[in-house]
């Protein structure tokens, strides 16, 4: 008897732009549940997350920075926002960039941050 052929796996069709932005607000949610451990806020409204690249194949890439390149957390921090985002249903393959280039300023923060901080 002859063996059955299986069927060839077929690449999911690619993303369009609805969707990147869908996946990409659900992983700026993702990421909202990571801390500065310095500072009482998540890293997104912090302002280190600079950009949020989604690939037609549901893939990310996260280009982030820290307050300063001595940050205690650096080894860490950057580890635990792509742990986060991968957690997201749908996503793909996830990267973090860290990057020093702009530096992180406090005009990176939400006003509703700098309030909160009483930097305002």
């Amino acid at each position: 008897m002859p063996k059955p052929i299986e069927p060839t796996p077929t690449a999911a069709a690619p993303l369009n732009p609805i969707q990147k932005r869908v996946l990409e607000s659900e992983i700026v949610e993702q990421i909202r549940q990571v801390y500065d451990p310095e500072i009482p806020v998540n890293v997104y409204d912090l302002g280190l997350i600079y950009d949020i690249i989604i690939a037609d194949d549901a893939s990310a890439h996260i280009v982030m920075t820290l307050t300063s390149p001595a940050c205690p957390v650096a080894g860490s921090l950057p580890g635990e926002v792509e742990m986060a985002a991968s957690q997201t249903p749908g996503v793909g393959k996830v990267t973090v960039e860290l990057t020093w280039d702009p530096p992180f300023t406090l005009d990176r923060m939400s006003e509703d941050v700098k309030l909160m901080l009483g930097l305002m």
